[in-house]
């Protein structure tokens, strides 16, 4: 056969063959047995295999999964995956409704969906072809899981659809699967997963492929990060669109007018729940008309236009044996109850959160108690109340220590506080806990530097300090359980890659009282540098915006200490960054305090670029014209958003304008 003929015979297949997949896979409606798709892919891959340089990235072929990775590369996520804010009840939920009312002048519609239990994810399409996949991560930073993502069935190669576009979805383990995978562990001797979620989170991290491709995972997408020039203007309206393009969504969604059927479609499905072939852990509600959502905007951690109702944390009754004390790196004493073990919604649960001394005290909980447990938002298990009538003459009170269980120094209760705390700034679990926050992914972000391996290299007394992770010597790694040359090499690869991080990166890891993710990041863009930070006044500090008196204290306080000093200076001998790489927002920059959408096509910039120079200039870059938009730039085709702008009398420039903004 000439390579003329095999192309045809190729296209031809593969188009048949991804028809043939979404007709099953999508539409759940196959209208071929599974022996025909089976016989005209394997001719496909003979043809492939003869004429390799025919094979495309959208082949059908493509699926089975390549050869296993070394690692997950990191993914800058171009839009933040942020998280939702939750509801546990009805008054929660019309609480929701008054905000988003508040904040929008015209009635609200909501498009309530279900909450799948899986692992989100970003798809990423250029000119139609499926070109990256990612985790969520942490929002801002994900992991490169493109070859995984392939070998979910209903996920399209390929779309009718031109330029950048970016879904939003949930990667799941249908029941079937999960019991099917279960099975073949127990007959291999091999653990078994606890809940779908965790099988499907661990598919998709597998650095073998061919692992995930076995696992028979599916997706349903839910949302757009990116896409250029969409004329769309509801929630509503995506999601069809989303499925006309060949993407699978959740059928069960439902437009409400009123929160009062929101509060039905929410009552329907807490009930239905069990009738469904794969888990949901809630329903999510958003405000249906993306103007609206534009207009009510975000938090620093979640849109105020959506939100998850979580179903009702199942309970489970066990005995409490006993209760142990942790340390954190604040110092905080936290009491732990050790529980017979329990099935607890899919895990079994052994042990449970207790808080602090005062809810001890207040729920009257001894050990040998029979106590009630739940998962908190079906994830953290909690001591409820105990079931009294079950109480026996051999239950022990129980009383908190004096001293610390780690060093045994005194135990203090600061003032307007109800947690007893260490001060003791030597002590060997706050070092641990610390150095456990250190490299945790928002910190420094070390991959291999898990807490289990933190805590060997504390033990084997490798490290005390944040700086002595950067004195690591391949020889002492090499001695340790389960530190190979390959895991090793690893290990210290992203150790010194660490070094390159952004100041924030730093300042968070360093656990400054207070001072979260968000803080670190808004400090860091005003001071530029450790010194400047190390510098600073309690009066410069409370002048920043969403620096607080508390958090301003914590920092002055931070860095008068003598012991703090020496380890910043360490770490400067040991070649960290310690400036802030991002952009910087000039305060009187000609676009500072506007907020900008972006649209249609540009000769000279990509749209990343143009949205860069934007935020360094003070400026912040949305997605669609509303009343709060103060700029558009329209470049070629610019389409709705055009004519939405000179209908709301909003100020548009063309690319010439921003060229001569980005050249003065």
């Amino acid at each position: 056969m000439e390579k003329q003929q095999a192309q045809e015979k190729i296209e031809n297949l593969s188009k048949l063959l991804t028809t043939y997949n979404y007709e099953y896979h999508v539409l759940d409606k196959p209208s071929v047995p599974d022996a025909e798709y089976d016989e005209k892919l394997q001719e496909l891959l003979r043809l492939e295999e003869k004429f390799p340089t025919l094979i495309t990235s959208d082949s059908p072929t493509q699926r089975v999964g390549g050869e296993p990775l070394g690692s997950f590369q990191k993914v800058q996520h171009n839009v933040s995956m942020l998280s939702l804010g939750n509801a546990f009840n009805e008054g929660d939920l019309r609480d929701f409704a008054r905000r988003a009312g508040d904040g929008t002048d015209n009635p609200i519609s909501y498009i309530c969906e279900l909450k799948i239990d899986g692992l989100a994810v970003s798809l990423t399409y250029q000119n139609g072809k499926f070109v990256r996949g990612a985790t969520r991560g942490d929002g801002e930073v994900g992991e490169d899981i493109t070859s995984n993502l392939r070998t979910i069935r209903s996920i399209p190669l390929s779309i009718e659809e031109t330029g950048t576009i970016e879904i939003r979805g949930e990667a799941f383990m249908p029941h079937k699967s999960f019991l099917a995978l279960n099975e073949a562990r127990h007959a291999n001797e091999e653990e078994p997963f606890a809940n779908p979620r965790n099988a499907a989170a661990g598919s998709l991290r597998q650095l073998d492929p061919r692992i995930a491709a076995k696992r028979n995972l599916d997706i349903f997408l839910y949302g757009v990060g990116e896409w250029e020039d969409s004329q769309l203007t509801s929630h509503s309206e995506r999601l069809v669109t989303l499925q006309e393009l060949g993407f699978k969504t959740n059928p069960e969604w439902k437009k409400c007018s009123t929160i009062e059927e929101v509060i039905e479609y929410v009552d329907y499905w807490t009930a239905q729940r069990p009738h469904l072939h794969y888990e949901i852990d809630g329903i999510v509600v958003k405000v249906d008309d993306l103007d609206q959502q534009e207009e009510l905007g975000f938090t620093a951690k979640s849109p105020r236009w959506a939100i998850a109702y979580k179903f009702p944390a199942e309970e489970a009754v066990t005995k409490l044996i006993d209760i142990e004390l942790s340390v954190g790196r604040t110092g905080v004493i936290t009491p732990t109850a050790i529980l017979e073990p329990v099935q607890v919604a899919g895990t079994t649960v052994k042990r449970a959160s207790l808080h602090n001394e005062d809810l001890i005290r207040e729920r009257d909980i001894r050990i040998g108690d029979t106590v009630v447990i739940k998962k908190a938002g079906d994830i953290i298990p909690e001591v409820v109340r105990v079931v009294e009538d079950k109480r026996h003459d051999t239950v022990v009170e129980y009383h908190m220590p004096e001293i610390c269980p780690a060093c045994e120094s005194e135990l203090v209760r600061l003032e307007e506080e109800v947690a007893l705390r260490c001060l003791n700034p030597n002590c060997p679990a706050q070092l641990k806990e610390g150095l456990i926050h250190f490299v945790s992914r928002n910190a420094m972000n070390i991959d291999g530097l898990g807490e289990k391996v933190i805590i060997q290299l504390f033990q084997e007394e490798l490290i005390h300090t944040m700086a002595d992770l950067y004195r690591l010597k391949r020889e002492d790694l090499l001695q340790l359980e389960r530190m190979g040359e390959k895991s090793v090499t690893n290990l210290l690869t992203a150790i010194e890659a660490s070094k390159e991080n952004s100041l924030e990166k730093l300042l968070f890891g360093l656990g400054i009282r207070f001072i979260g993710a968000k803080a670190a990041k808004t400090i860091a863009v005003e001071f530029e540098t450790l010194e400047n930070l190390q510098n600073a006044t309690y009066e410069e500090l409370i002048a920043v915006d969403e620096i607080g008196e508390k958090m301003a204290d914590a920092i002055v306080q931070y860095f008068s200490e003598q012991k703090v000093i020496d380890l910043l200076n360490e770490l400067r001998e040991l070649n960290l960054n310690l400036e802030y790489k991002g952009p910087k927002q000039e305060r009187n920059g000609i676009f500072a305090g506007k907020t900008v959408v972006i649209t249609g096509r540009m000769d000279n910039y990509t749209r990343g670029e143009a949205k860069a120079f934007i935020e360094t200039m003070g400026g912040s870059v949305t997605g669609s014209v509303s009343k709060n938009t103060d700029i558009l730039i329209a470049g070629e085709d610019a389409g709705s958003k055009y004519d939405k702008a000179k209908k709301l009398e909003v100020t548009i420039w063309d690319e010439k304008q921003l060229q001569e903004a980005m050249e003065s």
